[in-house]
């Protein structure tokens, strides 16, 4: 029929375009915004649980990193190609004696045994270690110790040099009676007046200061076996010296030398050298337990699993913390579900779906565990800081605490917000806009 109007074909081109939901939540974040700040006192009480839980996290990691880390320093400053073998001696004569039926004690003759049998070994050092009964000019605090060792010492310690120089070979040879003092000993002696130059009596003898050692690290307590000492308040000698001016006659039942200093040349002969050593001083001490030898290539790798263990223990306890405050937010977030009923009811009916009063309410969730995040982070940096100054502890604020801190914090929020989320989309729009 020429009358009837034929519909003209729909192109794809004429078709309406379909628009796609786009993630906006810039209403929401408006609206928890202003939905927080209507309750500001509960709010806040809400995000303390947060607060402190990061807080907590931040602050114990931040202690254990820096105790950890100062024994991880002091292992790497023994050297990781090192070998220390430690007299073990009693302080019970009778128990001495005991042992030395067994034992004659670390000797230089260990110590030659040890370089004719351990391959790769690139140098090695005996000590003597002696405690002076006076000192001139007298030290102000605890007296120094006395180290007697070999030049290559220097080398095998790491020790570098502030002021002066180390002594020589020759010196050593000569049983010359220099030294070089350690920061603390040489603060001991002369307070801010230079030492190198100046002289020193060690009971009865003089020794002139050739040097001044640079500040080493320290720890309190045994380390792997080593005991406590404050290696900067030693003064260095040569092991001759040590032996012929200030060894104590009677002192017959001592070792001969109390510490044997071992370097290898490369890093893969570590382990190899220690177990060597072991097998060696066990056969030529009859299995006496007088000594110890520490390997701190393998001390170093203990205490970095310790320090992973350690970490994965505090940031456990201290999510406790976070635990409560999880807790917490679920419990508000289910009262504010029954207060704000009609007000679900009322943006069901005029179109909004369930899956946005979900983001409606995690939105507010994650405001309050951000915020209180935030703050818990300053708190815990401002804690750690607080803590190593009251109490002279060593603190590390790491971005991996940190890190931890927040995203724990977070993610405890959003799985403690995602019940009363689901529970106020799952009310019933006309039961919501009857409640009362």
């Amino acid at each position: 029929m020429s009358g009837d109007v034929q519909a003209a074909p729909v192109t794809p081109a004429a078709r309406p375009a379909v628009r796609r939901p786009t993630l906006d939540i810039g209403p929401e974040l408006a609206q928890g915004v202003d939905n927080l700040r209507a309750h500001k006192l509960r709010s806040i009480l809400t995000m303390l649980g947060m607060i402190f839980g990061v807080a907590a996290v931040i602050a114990m990691l931040s202690i254990g990193a820096g105790a950890q880390q100062q024994v991880i320093a002091f292992i790497e400053q023994l050297g990781v190609r090192n070998v220390i073998v430690e007299a073990r001696e009693s302080g019970d004569n009778q128990a001495l004696q005991r042992v030395r039926q067994l034992s004659a004690g670390l000797s230089f003759a260990d110590l030659r045994t040890i370089e004719a049998t351990v391959d790769g070994l690139a140098a090695a050092s005996p000590r003597k270690r002696l405690i002076p009964s006076k000192t001139l000019p007298r030290a102000q605090g605890d007296i120094p110790a006395v180290f007697g060792v070999s030049a290559v010492f220097q080398e095998i310690g790491g020790l570098t040099m502030a002021r002066g120089r180390f002594f020589t070979a020759d010196e050593e040879a000569a049983g010359a009676a220099v030294t070089v003092l350690g920061q603390s000993a040489a603060t001991a002696f002369f307070g801010a007046d230079d030492p190198v130059g100046q002289f020193v009596k060690f009971n009865d003898e003089w020794f002139r200061v050739v040097g001044v050692a640079a500040p080493r690290l320290a720890v309190q307590g045994d380390v792997g076996g080593l005991p406590a000492q404050d290696s900067n308040n030693v003064a260095y000698v040569p092991i001759s010296s040590a032996i012929r001016r200030l060894e104590d006659a009677q002192a017959y039942l001592r070792d001969e030398i109390d510490a044997i200093y071992l370097r290898l040349a490369s890093d893969d002969r570590v382990a190899g050298a220690g177990t060597v050593v072991r097998g060696l001083l066990d056969a030529t001490h009859r299995s006496a337990g007088d000594f110890t030898v520490i390997v701190p290539a393998e001390l170093l790798a203990q205490q970095q699993q310790t320090r992973r263990l350690f970490q994965f223990v505090m940031v456990a306890i201290a999510s406790i913390s976070l635990l409560v405050g999880g807790i917490g937010i679920m419990n508000i977030m289910l009262a504010s579900v029954m207060e704000r009923t009609r007000e679900i009811g009322v943006r069901r009916a005029v179109g909004a779906t369930r899956r946005d009063v979900i983001r409606q309410f995690l939105v507010e969730t994650t405001i309050i565990t951000i915020t209180g995040g935030l703050a818990g982070t300053v708190v815990g940096i401002v804690l750690s800081q607080l803590v190593a100054y009251l109490a002279g502890w060593s603190t590390v604020v790491t971005v991996t605490s940190v890190v931890v801190a927040c995203v724990v914090s977070v993610s405890v929020g959003i799985v403690f917000g995602l019940y009363p989320a689901a529970r106020a989309a799952r009310l019933d729009p006309v039961s919501a806009l009857h409640y009362e």
